[in-house]
């Protein structure tokens, strides 16, 4: 039986020598020498948005009574978000009155979006402490804005091109070349995965951890390129070593 056979050799770099013209001796550069370079990346993000949901309620005989009850709380909420620096803008309620057989019902849904997660933690807790189950308080979405994932692209094909021109010198400098200008960079491929963009639907499962959505909301990207630089000629030693 036939051993299996190898996998094919990877080649991330190519030293393209043209051969010196004849009679020409010394380290002078010669046209058409190229180094050709492929080099990748993966970088990730972490969720840099929080979006938290509490709901309240209240079911009274009397319409004025179920508002009041919902109102002081939602005060309160509101009062304890501003002095902990939280803008208005990213607070959103939404209140349902309704009657249900001889009694009024007033449900309120409170929606605030969160930059800083101690910040975060900090309400909850505060809310959890002092209005107990009076208000529901919903685990956490986090998510990222487009500016984030923009970024993250950004500099996922920056830090591939980075790599790439090191990539290219490491393989100048082992045949003793010096490396110039680049003439070619192709972006190959990119990829990206994880993470939960900006909705209001949370799939998460309400036994994790914060740790864990914020891990499960992580965003992900590689990139790899393919980049063609100039050999300029023999490195000068001499001054390397000075």
């Amino acid at each position: 039986m036939a051993p299996p056979a190898s996998p094919p050799s990877r080649v991330f770099a190519e030293l393209d020598l043209a051969p010196a013209p004849e009679g020409r001796v010394g380290p002078a550069a010669l046209p058409g020498r190229e180094v050709h370079v492929s080099g990748s990346a993966e970088l990730s993000a972490r969720p840099d948005r929080a979006r938290v949901s509490l709901r309240l309620g209240s079911r009274k005989e009397a319409a004025v009574a179920a508002r009041s009850s919902v109102s002081r709380r939602l005060e309160y909420i509101a009062h304890s978000a501003r002095l902990r620096g939280i803008p208005e803008e990213n607070m959103t309620v939404t209140e349902d009155f309704s009657r249900v057989e001889n009694t009024y019902q007033m449900e309120a849904e409170v929606c605030i979006i969160f930059s800083d997660f101690g910040k975060m933690q900090n309400v909850c807790n505060l809310l959890t402490e002092k209005l107990g189950t009076s208000v529901t308080i919903n685990p956490p979405h986090f998510y990222h804005t487009p500016e984030a994932i923009d970024t993250l692209r950004r500099q996922v094909c920056v830090t591939a091109v980075g790599n790439t021109h090191r990539k290219a010198q490491e393989v100048c400098r082992l045949f003793g070349q010096a490396l110039g200008k680049p003439l070619l960079i192709k972006e190959e491929e990119t990829k990206e995965w994880g993470g939960h963009i900006d909705s209001h639907l949370s799939h998460s499962a309400d036994s994790q951890t914060l740790q864990e959505r914020i891990q499960n909301a992580t965003a992900y990207a590689s990139c790899r390129v393919f980049a063609v630089f100039e050999i300029k000629g023999k490195e000068n030693r001499r001054k390397k070593l000075l």
